[in-house]
């Protein structure tokens, strides 16, 4: 049985929240409309999918398991220069904030949403992350040899094969709301929030689509750097990007460009719209005082 999206949001949260829910909770929950929710929750009623408690059916299980994300790649190679003096000595994603390193509260995430698989794509001072094993046993590590010489286009070619079915992360993201990384996803996509302007990476938004990826704009959307991909934009993500990489300049070009820029015409990659509290990228060492006090010396 093939979801609709609206009924497809309305599922996951049933299953991921595990408890019964009014319609009002899943409305909160997924930002649909009363009148979405309660569509959809008929129509999944009526293919019991659902139960009259609004709970999770086995067959509701079973329609949602095509839609399972297989793994979690992370691009975790880069030196973080902009967070010197601290990334002298740690790759920027094993930095300790209130307590805890950057990336493990994405891994955290991963491993609550059940996904299994987990590859961390390793470059500067790659040693520090063999210690991730003790906590988190599952994961493999990628070295990139050449993370020095190549932009982090380098990183994702080396994992270029396992990205279908994948969520793909940057590995410098401190993460406030672990619901952001999911048991199961729709489509392809990638995670932005709402900004008047911004002097970043930032996407332009077309009927829920990303039409362009632009440095700096105006009523756009902030990229964040965790995106999906099903299993037919993977297996174009595989062939793509050894073309792009292989390619005169191809690598000095960021991953993602191959999919929003450089390829752009083989895809469609929808937004999912997250907001800013959810998530932060610490870029420099006066954000990092500002987030963790213990810095602040």
């Amino acid at each position: 049985m093939q979801l609709t999206i609206n009924q497809f949001e309305v599922l996951v949260s049933i299953e991921a929240n595990k408890k019964k829910l009014s319609q009002r909770d899943i409305a909160k929950d997924t930002s649909l409309s009363l009148g979405t929710i309660n569509k959809a929750i008929s129509e999944l009623l009526e293919s019991s999918l659902i139960d009259k408690d609004n709970m999770i059916t086995e067959k509701g299980l079973e329609v949602l398991e095509p839609y399972r994300v297989k793994r979690a790649i992370f691009l975790a190679a880069g030196f973080g220069s902009r967070l010197v003096p601290i990334t002298l000595n740690t790759p920027k994603p094993m930095v300790l904030v209130n307590g805890k390193r950057i990336i493990e509260t994405l891994l955290d995430a991963v491993v609550k949403a059940g996904i299994e698989e987990i590859y961390i794509v390793t470059g500067y001072l790659s040693e520090q992350f063999e210690i991730l094993k003790k906590k988190y046993p599952q994961i493999k590590l990628v070295e990139n040899k050449m993370y020095n010489e190549a932009n982090n286009i380098s990183s994702a070619y080396l994992v270029r094969n396992l990205i279908k079915n994948a969520y793909v992360l940057e590995s410098d993201l401190y993460l406030y709301n672990p619901r952001l990384i999911r048991k199961y996803e729709y489509h392809s996509n990638f995670l932005g929030y709402y900004v008047d302007r911004s002097d970043d990476w930032c996407i332009e938004v077309k009927n829920g689509i990303i039409t362009k990826e632009k440095m700096g704009g105006i009523n756009c959307y902030q990229m964040v750097g965790i995106s999906y991909y099903d299993e037919k934009d993977g297996l174009n993500i595989e062939k793509d990007m050894e073309e792009v990489f292989k390619s005169p300049g191809g690598k000095e070009k960021y991953w993602e460009q191959v999919i929003l820029d450089i390829c752009k015409k083989n895809y469609n990659i929808y937004l999912r719209e997250c907001h800013k509290e959810d998530i932060i990228e610490i870029d420099t060492f006066n954000e990092l005082k500002l987030i963790d006090k213990t810095y602040d010396v």
